[in-house]
């Protein structure tokens, strides 16, 4: 990824962060009229905030429908277990929508390929997409009382492995520095 495009990500990243650390998750902006089929492809993951998620780095998804109808995914990328051991693994997901009415709100069920590996669920928003070159999606491991997230995520996919390309970058910015939500006021991390 050039320094721009890294600098355009970096951008994006920290305008979703400063607007979802303060936000009611509820009330986020999310992607209006979202059809999960138009989705079903391969994405590479162009930053992630926090670093820390279980897969490190060189991450893709790749996201179909099961027989059942569900929206499925496998993401793999390189992870380091028992604090020395590093190789490239598979993630599988699988994403319940509890308001037909709203496809672009899920909850995902992820489970490591292997038993040792990382398993939850996560409250997941699709917060944009042009389905061609990027998605924009926002996950909460841990919602608080009060509605905010506790522990949380945000992705830039691209569906082009080398990065988002100059005018999509440019339609990405005015979408993520507008805010994902309203600031609330009294919410806390």
């Amino acid at each position: 990824m050039d320094s721009q495009t890294f600098a355009v990500v970096m951008l994006i990243l920290a305008c979703a962060q400063q607007s979802l650390a303060f936000c009611v998750v509820d009330s986020f902006t999310v992607k209006q009229d979202f059809d999960p089929k138009r989705v079903r492809k391969r994405y590479a993951l162009q930053k992630k905030d926090p670093e820390g998620l279980f897969l490190q780095d060189n991450i893709s998804a790749k996201y179909r429908f099961g027989d059942d109808g569900a929206m499925v995914a496998v993401s793999r990328g390189r992870v380091t277990l028992f604090g020395f051991w590093v190789v490239f693994t598979n993630m599988g997901a699988q994403y319940s929508v509890p308001d037909a009415n709203s496809p672009n709100t899920m909850f995902m069920k992820y489970q490591g390929l292997a038993r040792y590996l990382s398993s939850s669920g996560d409250n997941y928003w699709v917060i944009d997409t042009d389905y061609e070159h990027y998605t924009i999606m926002y996950a909460c491991r841990l919602l608080k009382d009060d509605g905010t997230c506790d522990d949380g995520y945000a992705l830039v996919f691209s569906r082009n492995p080398r990065g988002l390309p100059p005018a999509i970058q440019r339609v990405l910015q005015p979408v993520l520095q507008s805010g994902t939500c309203s600031v609330t006021s009294g919410a806390s991390r």
